[in-house]
């Protein structure tokens, strides 16, 4: 497991704790009550640093290297039931953005993620999370066709942004995003949006537009990172968290905001520290909002969906 600089004293209690069992395990001292003593410093520690974090280390947190990707979920989720679909039918197959069938109980569901690598070799596989246009191509295939045949859809978001290079501005990223985000608002079957780690700019909202949009809680949503934010701002990366508090990119920000439709809670730790009690909270908030969504038809669905968005910001004519 690795720690974050606020993490430390967490850590270093673990070491404590770990001595402290191998000293009563190799010899005959009854340690059980000093192990106790430091699990409940422990417990209250955790509570501690998680119940006050800062803006900033919520961002540090939802790009743990520890912390479960879109596939993660998926596959915890949906077992052997989930199928990947490829390619957007003009380019090529865009690894960076994945999706495909899967099912919940008797229920399918269409899933949609950006999804990021666990090692030099993946994360180049994967561009770091970054969909070309024919990822956001891709993605919009599998929407209509998950339309087409009446399956709810469930979006995953995780990404430090669109891929901003060269040869993805040629392909047309801007144009791709745009009609994503176009078309989401009227596809004629529900959408389940959670994002589950970063939460950057376009490259997020081209699978963003949903009926029933989550975050988790040690996630970030918005249009710019902290580091860019700064660099843009104050020309250098130092001011990243004056940054991170600007932008109210929190959960609790977005729902104040009204941008969110709620949080879905993590286990004391982060979703980390606790997987399978991070992919039943996903679970379970699929579940709650498709009963939610399910029985409306094609007209009340698309209509109540563009009027939530119609309702966003604040104007003055």
């Amino acid at each position: 497991m690795e720690y974050l600089d606020f993490e430390m004293p967490i850590k270093e209690l673990l070491d404590q704790l770990d001595k402290c069992q191998i000293i009563g395990q190799e010899s005959d001292v009854d340690v059980s009550a000093t192990c106790k003593k430091i699990e409940k410093k422990l417990d209250k520690a955790r509570k501690d640093i998680y119940k006050n974090l800062t803006p900033w280390q919520r961002v540090q947190l939802s790009r743990h290297p520890n912390r479960p990707y879109t596939l993660d979920y998926i596959k915890a989720i949906c077992g052997d039931t989930f199928m990947e679909l490829h390619g957007d039918r003009s380019v090529r197959d865009d690894k960076a953005m994945i999706g495909g069938l899967g099912k919940i109980g008797d229920q399918s569901f269409m899933f949609i993620g950006q999804q990021k690598g666990y090692n030099t070799k993946t994360r180049q596989l994967r561009n770091f999370g970054m969909a070309n246009p024919e990822g956001y191509r891709k993605a919009l295939r599998l929407m209509k066709m998950a339309e087409k045949f009446r399956i709810p859809v469930v979006t995953l978001l995780d990404t430090p942004g669109a891929y901003p290079g060269l040869e993805a501005e040629e392909r047309g990223q801007g144009e791709a995003i745009a009609r994503n985000i176009f078309e989401m608002t009227r596809l004629k079957t529900p959408i389940i949006t959670i994002v589950i780690g970063e939460g950057a700019s376009g490259g997020a909202l081209g699978i963003g537009v949903g009926d029933k949009v989550y975050m988790m809680e040690n996630t970030w949503y918005t249009v710019i990172s902290p580091e860019s934010c700064s660099s843009i701002l104050w020309r250098s990366w130092e001011f990243k968290e004056q940054a991170a508090e600007a932008l109210k990119l929190t959960g609790n920000d977005m729902k104040k905001l009204k941008l969110i439709d709620g949080i879905i809670q993590e286990p004391i730790g982060g979703a980390h520290s606790d997987r399978e009690g991070a992919f039943k909270a996903v679970q379970e908030q699929i579940i709650v909002a498709f009963d939610e969504l399910k029985d409306l038809n094609d007209i009340d669905l698309v209509s109540k969906r563009m009027a939530k968005y119609a309702e966003m910001g604040v104007y003055k004519e």
